[in-house]
C-alpha cells in the first residue's frame, strides 16, 4: 500500500501530448498541488486575520521565544521567500502579535519577538490546523508521506543553500 500503481495514462508514449518533458509534469502536478492543498489553509488563515506567510513568522518567532530573532536571520528561515519583510512584519505588530526591538549599541539591527497576544492567536489556531492539515493530507499512509518528505528533500536539495535548516 506504500507505493502508488502508475495508470497507462503515465507512460511516456500517453504523456508527450500534454507536457513538455517529465520534469514540467513533475512541476506542474507540484504547483496544482501546491494551490489545491494552499486554498485550504487560505480560507482557515482569513478567519484568523492572517495569511501563511504571516502564520509561519509567528510560528517561528514562538519557536525562539521568549528570545528575539534578527529579521534577516527569520526572513532566512521562511517556508517561502518574503520580498517585503519590513511591510509583513508591519501588519504582525500593528495587530499587536509582534514586537520589534532595536538594540542600542546598533540601531540598524532590528530583533522580533511574538508577544503573547501572538502565542494566544496561535494556540486558538493549532487544532483548527491540526484539522486542516488531516483534511489536507489526512487520506495518505505513514509511509506515503515518509516517502513524499524524502522526495520533496531530494528535489530541492540542489536548490537549498548550505545554511538552510531545510536540508
Amino acid at each position: 500500500m506504500g507505493e502508488v500503481a502508475l495508470s497507462n495514462e503515465s507512460q511516456p508514449e500517453k504523456r508527450l501530448g500534454r507536457f513538455d518533458s517529465p520534469e514540467q509534469e513533475v512541476y506542474l502536478n507540484l504547483w496544482r498541488t501546491y494551490d489545491r492543498l494552499r486554498m485550504l489553509e487560505d480560507s482557515l488563515f482569513m478567519d484568523f486575520g492572517l495569511n501563511c506567510q504571516q502564520y509561519n513568522v509567528l510560528r517561528l518567532l514562538k519557536a525562539s521565544h521568549p528570545q528575539a530573532m534578527p529579521t534577516l536571520e527569520l526572513a532566512g528561515r521562511l517556508v517561502s521567500r518574503a520580498p517585503d519583510i519590513t511591510r509583513m512584519l508591519d501588519k504582525l505588530e500593528k495587530q499587536g502579535w509582534i514586537s520589534r526591538i532595536r538594540p542600542g549599541d546598533n540601531r540598524r539591527r532590528v530583533l522580533v519577538a511574538i508577544t503573547e497576544a501572538g502565542v494566544e492567536v496561535l494556540k486558538r489556531l493549532a487544532e483548527p490546523l491540526r484539522q486542516c492539515h488531516l483534511k489536507q493530507l489526512g487520506h495518505l499512509t505513514e509511509q506515503q508521506k515518509q516517502q513524499l518528505c524524502v522526495l520533496l528533500k531530494v528535489a530541492r536539495g540542489p536548490h537549498e543553500t548550505e545554511q538552510s535548516p531545510w536540508r
